[in-house]
């Protein structure tokens, strides 16, 4: 049998190494070549792929700025929430110093009525 000559990249059909149903016809399968271009072809790179140094480090440093604000902003939003937090802890903290104030003068009050007095 002849098969036409193909090299490997420009190969769509192959033969394929099962017999024919028909038993005198070749079968083939479609296979991806393994590169999209010819070879010899380069591919140009985008017009915006390509970057001088000074673009680079120009990028770099508004990528850096930009992270420093956002970090700035997070930390002014956390300390904001631990204020608040804090101030919360304290208002808590008042709550119950007045409430084990009440029960302390409650227990001594009971303590009174309970216990014998001794002239």
């Amino acid at each position: 049998m002849m098969y036409p000559h193909f090299t490997d990249e420009e190969t769509d059909l192959a033969p394929s190494h099962m017999a024919a149903a028909t038993g005198d016809m070749p079968t083939y399968q479609i296979r991806a070549p393994t590169t999209a271009l010819p070879q010899g072809v380069v591919m140009a790179a985008s017009p915006g792929s390509l970057h001088s140094p000074q673009q680079l480090a120009e990028e770099a440093t508004r990528k850096r700025e930009l992270r420093l604000m956002k970090n700035r902003e997070a930390a002014k939003e956390c300390r904001r929430r631990k204020k608040e937090y804090v101030k919360c802890l304290e208002s808590r903290v008042a709550v119950l110093e007045v409430q084990n104030k009440k029960l302390i003068e409650e227990l001594e009050t009971l303590k009174d009525i309970c216990s014998p007095k001794t002239d």
